[in-house]
């Protein structure tokens, strides 16, 4: 579940509605939302990203915060400036690893750098998710779907970006790959 340029709307998460000329894009979340807890309980793999990170708080009962900027404690985590996408896409904070999780199962060091292009955030985080990673001003970065039967993981960042150079980035989606090609495999 990829990212976009459109918000998940507030109405969704019980949230205020959103100021005018904010992105939406209602048919998304009328698929996505449904989609991913379907997928989720029929064991197939995900991986949601930045807005597909957002969508899976939501569809399991999150909430988000609208404009993390705007709020006390929390740094801006929307993109530079700046027209050049490689300044846009490099790495703007580190996030600490939480123990025990799919991360440390991946063999991820305890801090990775991430880059952060977005203006959501969770809020109130879903039951049956766990925290997977956090910025240095708490905001959660990662998180996983406990007790799903397949992989089940989202990241706020955009790992695809440069994901060939970026160990940490690659690895997200080499265990993407092992865990569909799992599922391949047991489906034949």
């Amino acid at each position: 579940f990829t990212g976009s340029p459109s918000n998940v709307e507030p109405f969704h998460y019980q949230g205020t509605p959103s100021e005018p000329g904010t992105a939406h894009d209602p048919q998304r979340d009328a698929t996505t939302l449904p989609l991913l807890r379907a997928a989720i309980a029929a064991g197939v793999p995900v991986l949601g990203i930045c807005r597909g990170f957002q969508e899976m708080n939501v569809a399991f009962g999150g909430s988000l915060h609208q404009k993390v900027h705007e709020l006390p404690g929390y740094m801006d985590h929307r993109e530079a400036d700046d027209p050049r996408i490689e300044v846009q896409y490099a790495p703007a904070h580190p996030v600490a690893i939480q123990p025990g999780g799919v991360f440390e199962a991946m063999g991820l060091a305890g801090e990775i750098q991430v880059n952060s292009i977005h203006s959501q955030g969770v809020d109130r985080l879903a039951p049956g998710l766990r925290v997977e990673a956090v910025a240095p001003d708490g905001l959660i970065e990662a998180l996983s779907v406990e007790h799903s039967k397949a992989f089940a993981f989202g990241v706020q960042w955009h790992p695809e970006w440069q994901v060939l150079s970026n160990p940490a980035y690659l690895r997200i989606f080499q265990a993407f790959g092992d865990a569909c090609r799992q599922r391949a495999a047991q489906r034949r």
